[in-house]
């Protein structure tokens, strides 16, 4: 049997716009939560928005966008980390046909720079400075260096009121106040009459690829692609108007803008902010004060989440379900959320940015196997197929090789970079994810790692995923990743890169070895091991596993 699946077509895509898809919810359901920010600060009230006040606030946001001259299809920037003002622009800019970019909070001056001159931005709306960045700094030098860039919007510091924002130097500035202010030059017909203009199938929003390995690509989405990701992981894990999502994982990121605020907000549920960044108290804070039905996050999030010495004074009893994603997910871990954090029905997803994000995941009532060794089947409206990653060829299913995805999701290209889409997307609209995996029989996708993380030892094909599964059975190991470093004999050896659990005593590769011989194969046991009290992430929580070996051969001098 061919590694070739279709997923089911019985119901039918949206064929609307992001904004209409709002308004007809928002009429549906005008007095249910939509929106809720925990207390920015301590003591402050948490800010709440019904359907009716939200669909007004963004209304005012996008007139106020229409006052500033922002036409369709140009691009508006929004560097922040998570807040409610993100929301509101990304339903703002959905409304008046502008472009959403995405810009990643980690990002340094040339990055900004680069992002914004290669798209060619016209406005950035700005978080305030915090002791991580200097938002407001680094964004007025890419006003002096980007001629594109028009204006600077300066969001208002958290739990202060709207006008407690960064003064402006020049009329180039603005507060989001002063912004606001603008809609009133702009009656409801005007963006009535902007509305109808766009098409479910114009390009709506830029996010760029974490860049691990080069300049970020800007991945072109429309309205269809996440609209219609969004509502599907959201049909897949039961969503109803009753539920309440928590989404501690960043809005830049696919995965709180489409799997957390699309998903929830087609569906008539609540979105919940726990902060402006992870704090796995603040997430378990957010579920019980809010009664959260669904919780959010990748392994490690999960897994810090557990580990909080007070974790058993949290009330998760409102929790049903959740998303995993960025990552697969240990057996052991899966088994606490289920059994501990009363997400019976969490699921796993699969994708990437350039599939709007999910391409896979797995369905209610799979099996603790299903969502522990695989990645679920085939979304609605999509394909997946394996292929010799050498020759293009369909495996026959149980053989690995490169993960293909094609249907709706599919991106429409990087931003002005054709020759890179054409490497990323074939002449018959298939997406080569650049990922290791297998089909079995009953269609489950089975992620075997990326084709780059693969380890070649002597011959040997390694997928450090089963290597991690067997590890994470160590009673110290509270978090593992396997990697491969340079070998003069072997061509490349294993190191285990590890954090202890609280109060483990350190070992080395003796020890470690001791503990795999005879449960593992001789090759697959790592010939180093590195204790260290973190991994480096990129803000959507993947592991930067190519940061690690470069750590490890200059630490090791290979």
């Amino acid at each position: 049997m061919r590694a070739y699946t279709a997923g089911d077509t019985g119901v039918p895509l949206l064929e609307e716009t992001i904004g209409a898809n709002f308004e007809r919810v928002a009429a549906r359901f005008p007095y249910h939560v939509a929106l809720i920010e925990a207390a920015p600060v301590p003591g402050a009230d948490a800010r709440r928005w019904s359907y009716s006040k939200m669909n007004d606030d963004v209304d005012r946001l996008a007139r106020a966008l229409l006052a500033l001259g922002v036409g369709k299809g140009e691009r508006v920037g929004i560097w922040s980390p998570n807040c409610a003002e993100w929301t509101l622009l990304q339903y703002a800019t959905a409304k008046t046909g502008a472009i959403l970019v995405n810009v990643n909070p980690a990002y340094r001056s040339h990055e900004l720079e680069f992002v914004v001159k290669q798209n060619g931005m016209r406005t950035l709306v700005v978080a305030p400075s915090d002791r991580n960045s200097d938002y407001v700094g680094m964004a007025r030098q890419a006003l002096a260096g980007c001629p594109d860039l028009r204006e600077l919007v300066f969001l208002p510091d958290p739990g202060a009121g709207l006008d407690d924002a960064v003064s402006p130097l020049s009329d180039a500035e603005l507060t989001y106040a002063e912004l606001l202010k603008r809609a009133d030059a702009v009656g409801h017909d005007a963006l009535k009459a902007r509305m109808a203009e766009l098409d479910p199938h114009d390009p709506i929003n830029l996010q760029y690829t974490s860049g691990t390995t080069g300049f970020p690509k800007g991945a072109t989405l429309t309205h269809h692609n996440i609209l219609n990701n969004g509502f599907a992981i959201g049909e897949l894990l039961g969503y109803t108007e009753h539920d309440r999502v928590v989404i501690p994982v960043p809005f830049y990121h696919c995965f709180g803008m489409v799997i957390g605020n699309l998903n929830a907000l087609s569906h008539g549920a609540a979105t919940i902010i726990p902060g402006r960044g992870f704090s796995p108290a603040a997430a378990l804070e957010a579920v019980q004060d809010f009664g959260g039905t669904s919780l959010y996050g990748v392994p490690t999030m999960f897994i810090a989440e557990l580990a909080l010495p007070d974790f058993g004074s949290y009330d998760l009893s409102t929790l049903r379900t959740g998303v995993m994603a960025g990552s697969l997910c240990p057996f052991e871990v899966m088994n606490h959320v289920i059994a501990d954090m009363n997400m019976k029905d969490v699921a796993i997803c699969y994708g990437m940015t350039e599939t709007s994000p999910v391409s896979t995941m797995t369905r209610q009532g799979d099996t603790l196997e299903h969502r522990t060794q695989t990645v679920g089947r085939t979304m609605p409206h999509l394909e997946s197929k394996i292929v010799d990653p050498g020759t293009g060829e369909v495996l026959e299913r149980g053989g690995i090789g490169e993960l293909c995805t094609r249907g709706y999701a599919v991106m429409e290209g990087y931003w002005n970079q054709p020759e890179k889409t054409a490497e990323a997307i074939d002449a018959e609209g298939w997406m080569h994810t650049g990922d290791l995996a297998r089909m079995d029989g009953d269609g489950y996708v089975v992620i075997e790692g990326r084709i780059k993380d693969m380890v070649i030892r002597g011959g040997e094909n390694i997928y450090p995923r089963e290597i991690e599964e067997f590890l994470y059975t160590h009673p110290a190991i509270q978090d593992v990743q396997v990697i491969g470093v340079p070998d003069d004999k072997y061509g490349e050896e294993l190191m285990a890169c590890i954090i202890l659990k609280p109060g483990s005593e350190p070992f080395g590769p003796a020890a470690l070895a001791e503990f795999c011989r005879g449960r593992l194969a001789h090759y697959k046991i790592p010939r180093y091991v590195d204790i260290r009290e973190s991994f480096p992430m990129t803000v959507s929580g993947k592991i930067r596993k190519v940061e690690m070996r470069e750590e490890a051969v200059a630490r090791l001098g290979l």
